[in-house]
Parts: C-alpha cells; sequence; structure tokens
C-alpha cells in the first residue's frame, strides 16, 4: 500500500520478518549510541542509586585490571559461543540475508590479513559473517579464529565494551593488528585472520547502490604490518553491502561536506546521512533495505617477512595486491551482481 509516496509495509509480515527487522533496528542503535549509553548507565548508577554504585566501582576496578588490547579473556571465553549463535544474531543474518562464501581453502596453521571491501554504510556483511557463527565461518575455516579490527573508543566505554570484546572485536591500532599478527592463538585454534577494512569510516562517503568505490589508493599501512610478520593477504569482496542503504550527499567543498569530514576525524565515525527503511514502510528511515549480501573470500597472496620494509617494498607490493584484488573481483562480479559488465571497482 502507498500514501502519498510512501510504502507501507502489509499487515500480515510474518513474525519472524518481524523479529528480522527488529533486531537488525536493535543493532544499528547500540552500534550507533551504545558508546553514549554505556557512559550514561554509569554515570546514573554511579551517582543516583544506593547499591548498584558500588558494584559499578567494582566494575571500574575490574575495568583497570582488563585493561588487556589483545585477549578476549577467560570469563569471556564461557559466554562468547553462545553470544556468536544467538537468535538475535540468526534473524539479523537472516534478515538480508547475508552469505558467506569461500573460493579457496586456508592453511589452519596461518595467520592472515584479511582486507575487506567496500566498507558500505555500517560493515552489515563483516559483522554478520565474522562476528557471528550463524553462517558458519568456523565451519568453512577450520582452526581459524576470526578478530575484527573496529574503532579503539569502543574499548574504553564502560558496559559497552564488553559488546565490543565479546563478539572478538579487536582495536584497530598498528600496535594491536601487529601483536596479533605475530602471534599464535590459544587452543583449540591452530591460525587466525585478523579482518581490516583498509577504507575505514571515510569510505562510508562513498556508498552508493549498485557503485563499488573504495579507498585504497593512500592506504599503505595494512601491506607494512603484513610484510613484517610475513602475513598472507586475503582479498574478500561484499557484494550487496553497498545496496542496503542510499545516502544524501553533498558536493566537494561545501560546508556539509567539510563538517562531515571534521566530525569524522574527531570522532573517528562517519556522520553518514543514510536513507533505508523504517518499521512499517519501505521509503526512508534508518534501517537497512532488504538486499543480499554475500560476502566472497579469496585466495591469500603470499608476502615475504621483512621486518623494516622500505617505502619501494610497501608501494611494490601494495601494487601487486591491488591487481590481485581486481582480479578477483572481475572474476566473481558475475555470480552476485547484475549488469556485472558495467560495474568495475573504482579507487579513490
Amino acid at each position: 500500500m502507498e500514501i502519498l509516496g510512501v510504502k507501507f509495509a502489509p499487515l500480515n509480515v510474518p513474525l519472524n520478518r518481524r523479529l528480522e527487522t527488529l533486531s537488525v533496528a536493535l543493532w544499528i542503535l547500540l552500534l550507533g549510541f551504545g558508546n553514549f549509553i554505556g557512559y550514561i548507565l554509569a554515570a546514573y548508577f554511579l551517582f543516583f542509586t544506593q547499591t548498584m554504585r558500588y558494584f559499578i566501582l567494582l566494575y571500574f576496578v575490574w575495568m583497570y585490571y582488563d585493561w588487556n588490547k589483545f585477549d578476549l579473556g577467560k570469563i569471556r571465553k564461557i559466554f562468547e559461543p553462545r553470544f556468536r549463535n544467538c537468535a538475535w544474531h540468526r534473524h539479523f543474518c537472516n534478515y538480508f540475508p547475508i552469505k558467506l562464501v569461500k573460493t579457496t581453502d586456508l592453511d589452519p596453521n596461518k595467520l592472515y590479513l584479511f582486507c575487506t571491501f567496500p566498507h558500505g554504510i555500517l560493515s552489515l556483511g563483516v559483522y554478520g559473517a565474522f562476528a557471528t557463527d550463524i553462517i558458519s565461518c568456523r565451519e568453512l575455516f577450520p582452526g581459524v579464529e576470526f578478530r575484527i579490527a573496529v574503532l579503539a573508543q569502543h574499548f574504553k566505554t564502560p558496559l559497552y565494551r564488553e559488546y565490543s570484546r565479546i563478539t572478538c572485536a579487536l582495536e584497530s591500532s598498528a600496535e594491536c593488528v601487529k601483536q596479533q599478527l605475530s602471534t599464535r592463538p590459544s587452543p583449540p585454534y591452530t591460525g587466525r585472520a585478523i579482518v581490516l577494512i583498509p577504507g575505514g569510516a571515510a569510505e562510508a562517503f562513498e556508498c552508493k547502490p549498485g557503485v563499488y568505490r573504495i579507498l585504497i589508493k593512500r592506504r599503505k599501512g595494512f601491506v607494512k604490518l603484513a610484510l613484517q610478520n610475513g602475513n598472507p593477504l586475503v582479498p574478500v569482496c561484499l557484494f550487496g553491502e553497498t545496496d542496503t542503504y542510499d545516502q544524501l550527499t553533498w558536493p566537494d567543498g561545501s560546508y556539509m561536506k567539510r563538517l562531515q569530514e571534521y566530525i569524522r576525524k574527531k570522532i573517528g565515525i562517519a556522520p553518514v546521512v543514510p536513507v533505508g527503511r523504517g518499521f512499517f514502510q519501505y521509503t526512508f528511515g534508518f534501517i537497512p533495505r532488504r538486499k543480499p549480501i554475500t560476502v566472497v573470500v579469496g585466495s591469500p597472496m603470499e608476502l615475504p617477512k621483512i621486518e623494516e620494509p622500505t617505502r619501494e617494498q610497501v608501494e611494490e607490493y601494495h601494487e601487486k595486491f591491488v591487481k590481485h584484488l581486481v582480479k578477483f573481483f572481475e572474476n566473481e562480479k558475475h555470480k552476485y551482481i547484475e549488469n556485472a559488465d558495467s560495474v568495475h571497482l573504482e579507487f579513490v
């Protein structure tokens, strides 16, 4: 039914589809406001409650001793498998749906750097594929532990940091990524894959339906990190990620564009204005559209171990990886993109 240009959802939508929409909406609210909510709850418990203030004080002490940037922690390891397989994540992945595809087997004894493209507005495919076990990433790649590199600020917020840690996220600083790329995981894992989005938050500004525009020309730090430890680089493409949202855009040099860039540099999050759908209508809102997302993992590009790579060496292997990425994209795009001949990777 459509009224005044707004297309409304039918009343007889099945319950499971309503739950899928609700799960995605809650995840977006948690992602967007989780840090703020964590601070507010901590302040409320500390200053406006009689009993809970003592628990929050104990929690702050525990935070101090748990300020480890690398390990998940013994307590979280108990709950981590259940959380990754919970009904919330199942509804989340089924909403789009999200599918994970591997093009080759990976050696389970190696440490990999997964380079995912494009970022999209919220990196929905990366979360569904590697932060949950719903679509069987650990079955497709047995023995491999997956850690997703995210903004460092998520690990400094009380309460919200627990959510980030239990999803096996990792601070995206060079120190953390380098440490994880050089350290063997604890049993039962024999290998590890660090999932990184080289384009970062700035790449969200390039997100448009049907467009695969990525920031990689000046992003070479990930190549240097891989060279220092001899880690294979694995290209990962998220087909359909950019179709889940449109966004309001402004021309380069305009006041709004400069304001967006200023905010991104200050807080690390791209302040895009997404155009998706709502709970009961499909025309506008903050919920992503139901578009299938296929996360395709390519073949690894082996790198030599060079503890102190020169600028020329970094640029050499960066160029090789870009060619490897383009070849991978061109070989796979016809399986997942309509009118694929007119769609190519665009570099910024």
